[in-house]
């Protein structure tokens, strides 16, 4: 889920400096770009840049790194203290400008870390990736937003192809086999254009004209089994995106005469560019944009899109901002579906009710749920901010080390917000309930102050019951507060035995290929009806201390699919993974479970 933002001026830099004020045009878009997207990734950052036509013995790509949540602004605050301290005379010179300064450059791609793995996180992780080479043409600046399920074939691709991949993290491996392709699709281009030119600048010249690069990422991306959108940068000056044929990751583009525009979420590119929703294209599935040296701009299916597009739906739940127009209108939609669910709870005692949200993602959830109250009884809904956030971070994706102590201190309520004496039910409304820790650490007990009559609190996401493993720091069973109530409810029931019988089912199939691999854990849920998994995770989500009964009311899956269409991506809630490689560590996470193999941080 991390963001990524591409920029690719189509003219000089000096034309920038006569219409804007300015050659710095690319890299205050892409700085805004980032910013803009910082929901996508809080642990770190990176801007890359290639310079165009750059004289032999002067450097022509850049790459700053920064760890931390504040990582792209540390990066642009040097940058413009460096251009500050530079000669005035340089600087109002555009070819001077570029000559001396790192970041005057006519290509920019810039990344946000959102951590996904166990693995230690240090800045040689973060984004842009940088492959060196001495031919411009085999140079390779890569960032994406992906995350690959079958590292371990692609790890023993490339060893058998002789390589020494120095990492078995899916970025490594991914820069390693395009660049390895780039190499085999430069040799190619020299081997037949040798054959009529002698003069070696013209031939480089020509490969650069000539290379086909969806041809070197077509022989890489067959292998890839997960979600992704990778934007690339060669050295000589052309540049790719290209976005997985099941649409798993999104991606948006803007296009003008004077700019291209690439970026993960479609606000972004509005805010940054001044340009209305519908200027803004999405990149079809599986399909490659190619920006080529000279500003030529085309677009190739690379595997095809795929039949069956599984877009996720929890981008649109909870990870995108809300200010795209359609999320919005989707996020309505899912608070408005729920406002029957509701009403039972409460019998429909509307008048000694209060609504309320957990903020801050859920707001626009909670717009929909009141429309819907409204609509079902003709009342006017009692509606308070119930919740504050006082710490601007995300637990849901903190690092597991500090996420626990991080729950207990997020929120607060506002006092007399409700009648105390068990006289109103609170109703809250969140995006979604991962793991519960939240709740039960903080939330719960700080709303139980308030003394009210019945807590209810209601989830405009699906009960998540399965791990996620194309983005989200979803992997770990146990974690689950779905999986930790069904475990429970089947021990109660008697019915261990199911728990066992998926086990090995999951064990008889642990080293087929991935393809033949079937998810079996969906069996645990299948005994259970959605309302008494939903009445076991609140019973075990409530602390011993609140007094006063708590209700946790789910989305259903019919009511997501009818408010997101477009996006049929929800294996989170049922177990529907839409790559052979979901299904092969579904299974691998089970079996760590069953076995207490399970990695925690």
């Amino acid at each position: 889920m991390c963001g990524i933002a591409m920029i690719r001026l189509l003219k000089p830099l000096d034309y920038y400096q006569q219409k804007y004020g300015t050659w710095q045009y690319g890299l205050q878009k892409i700085y805004l770009l980032l910013e803009k997207q910082h929901n996508r990734g809080q642990e770190g950052g990176g801007i890359g840049a290639v310079k165009l036509d750059m004289p032999p013995g002067e450097e022509y790509i850049w790459r700053e790194r920064k760890e931390g949540a504040h990582a792209i602004q540390e990066i642009i605050t040097e940058v413009n203290q460096q251009i500050e301290q530079t000669d005035p005379d340089i600087i109002n010179d555009v070819a001077q400008s570029k000559l001396h300064l790192p970041f005057a450059a006519e290509m920019y791609m810039g990344h946000l870390r959102y951590s996904n793995s166990n693995q230690q996180f240090s800045v040689t992780n973060l984004h842009p990736f940088l492959r060196r080479h001495n031919w411009k043409n085999r140079t390779l600046l890569l960032a994406g937003n992906f995350n690959l399920t079958n590292v371990d074939e692609l790890f023993e691709y490339l060893t058998l192809k002789g390589q020494h991949p120095r990492d078995k993290v899916d970025t490594f491996l991914m820069l390693e086999q395009l660049g390895y392709r780039l190499d085999m699709e430069v040799q190619k281009e020299y081997d037949y254009i040798k054959q009529r030119y002698s003069n070696d600048l013209a031939i480089t010249q020509k490969i650069e004209e000539q290379l086909d690069i969806a041809s070197f990422i077509r022989k890489c991306e067959f292998m890839w089994d997960g979600g992704y959108v990778i934007t690339g940068m060669l050295g000589h000056g052309d540049a790719f995106v290209f976005r997985d044929p099941k649409g798993i990751r999104p991606c948006f583009y803007y296009v003008d005469d004077e700019v291209v525009v690439v970026a993960s979420e479609r606000p972004g590119i509005q805010t940054s560019m001044n340009v209305k929703e519908q200027d803004v294209k999405e990149l079809t599935p599986g399909t490659a944009m190619i920006i080529k040296k000279n500003g030529n701009i085309k677009f190739e299916p690379i595997r095809g899109a795929d039949e069956h597009l599984q877009k996720c739906s929890f981008e649109r739940i909870y990870f995108s901002r809300g200010n795209d127009i359609d999320i919005y209108k989707e996020r309505k939609r899912l608070g408005e579906s729920l406002s029957d669910s509701i009403l039972k709870c409460i019998d429909y005692d509307v008048k000694n009710s209060v609504f309320s949200f957990i903020p801050n993602t859920a707001e626009v959830a909670f717009q929909g749920m009141i429309d819907g109250i409204k609509s079902k009884t003709n009342q006017n809904p009692h509606t308070e901010k119930v919740l504050i956030k006082d710490v601007k971070l995300r637990t849901f994706i903190s690092q597991h080390k500090t996420r626990n102590d991080l729950a207990t201190h997020v929120y607060d309520v506002t006092y007399g917000s409700i009648r105390r004496g068990k006289v109103d039910n609170l109703i809250a409304i969140d995006d979604s309930i991962v793991r519960g820790t939240t709740l039960k650490q903080s939330l719960l007990k700080i709303i139980s102050r308030l003394e009210p009559k019945k807590i209810i609190i209601v989830s405009s996401s699906p009960q998540i019951r399965y791990p996620d493993f194309y983005g989200v720091d979803m992997s770990r069973m146990s974690e689950f507060c779905a999986f930790r109530a069904v475990i429970q409810l089947l021990k109660d029931t008697g019915r261990q035995h199911i728990i066992d019988e998926v086990y090995q089912k999951s064990k008889a199939q642990e080293h087929l290929p991935k393809e033949k691999i079937v998810n079996y854990v969906t069996e645990l849920y299948a005994p259970f009806t959605d309302e008494e998994i939903s009445a076991q995770i609140a019973k075990i989500l409530t602390p011993a201390e609140v007094n006063c009964p708590v209700e946790i009311v789910y989305q259903t899956i019919e009511g997501l699919h009818e408010a997101c269409p477009d996006f049929k991506g929800d294996w989170y809630f049922t177990g529907n993974y839409p790559t052979p490689g979901g299904n092969r560590l579904i299974n691998k996470s089970f079996i760590d479970y069953y076995e207490e193999k399970e990695i925690i941080d």
